[in-house]
């Protein structure tokens, strides 16, 4: 069985509510904090691939840095967009939750049950 890997900040309350749940399942697991351990731009791009998410799925719109980084802009690049969120990590929805060939934008911290 494939370990889980939960790519998070910790004190993201939705990010401590996957990893409670990952916990109660018995599940072994991995929570990295992708702020002390960036992603690279490659990690972070297979791991959109695997979640079938675009970067543009996943970035914070809400984040004052989105707005001032003029991010809705739609003729940015997928790969414009992902050197900004490896640039600035606060651009990452989290938890990002990856179990072998399957990952996740795991928002609502529950629909981390589909990997359990």
């Amino acid at each position: 069985m494939a370990e889980i890997t939960i790519y998070q900040k910790p004190t993201c309350s939705t990010c401590r509510e996957a990893v409670r749940l990952v916990r109660e399942s018995g599940q072994p697991f991995t929570a990295i904090n992708y702020y002390e351990k960036p992603f690279t731009k490659s990690q972070l791009k297979a791991l959109l691939k695997k979640a079938g998410l675009s970067a543009r799925e996943v970035l914070r719109t809400k984040e004052d840095l989105y707005k001032s980084l003029k991010l809705s802009d739609p003729a940015l690049s997928e790969d414009q967009l992902l050197d900004q969120m490896i640039a600035h990590p606060d651009l990452i929805q989290r938890p990002i939750v990856e179990k072998g060939d399957k990952a996740m934008l795991a928002r609502p911290a529950d629909t981390i049950s589909e990997l359990l």
